[in-house]
C-alpha cells in the first residue's frame, strides 16, 4: 500500500559514538501528530544499541519540553531552549521510585 509505506516523519542524532550525542530535528509531519509517532521515534533513537555508552545528550527545543522532559531530558538556563540528558540521571530516579 503505497499510503502505507510513506515517510511521515524523522529526527538526526550528531555523534561522536563515545560520550556525547545531539538530537536534531525530529519531526512528524502535521496530519500524523497526536498518534505517539514523536514518543516512538524519540525512544528508538534512545534504545538504539549503538549509542547506550554515551554520556551526554543534548537538544533544542521552543515547544516539546514535555515531550523530552518523559525521556529523562531537563531544561537548563544556557542556551535558552536547550535541555540535556544524562542517562545517569533517569537510573538515579528509577532506583529512587523502586525504593518508595
Amino acid at each position: 500500500d503505497p499510503v502505507r509505506d510513506r515517510q511521515v516523519g524523522f529526527a538526526r542524532v550528531v555523534t561522536d559514538f563515545a560520550t556525547f550525542a545531539y538530537l536534531a530535528d525530529v519531526f512528524i509531519l502535521d496530519a500524523h501528530r497526536g498518534q505517539g509517532l514523536g514518543k516512538w521515534l524519540v525512544n528508538c533513537i534512545l534504545a538504539h544499541p549503538e549509542l547506550q555508552e554515551l554520556r551526554r545528550w543534548v537538544l533544542f527545543t521552543q515547544d516539546a519540553h514535555t515531550l523530552y522532559t518523559r525521556f529523562g531530558f531537563r531544561q537548563i538556563d544556557e542556551p535558552q531552549n536547550a535541555l540535556y540528558f544524562r542517562p545517569a540521571w533517569k537510573e538515579a530516579e528509577q532506583s529512587l521510585i523502586r525504593q518508595e
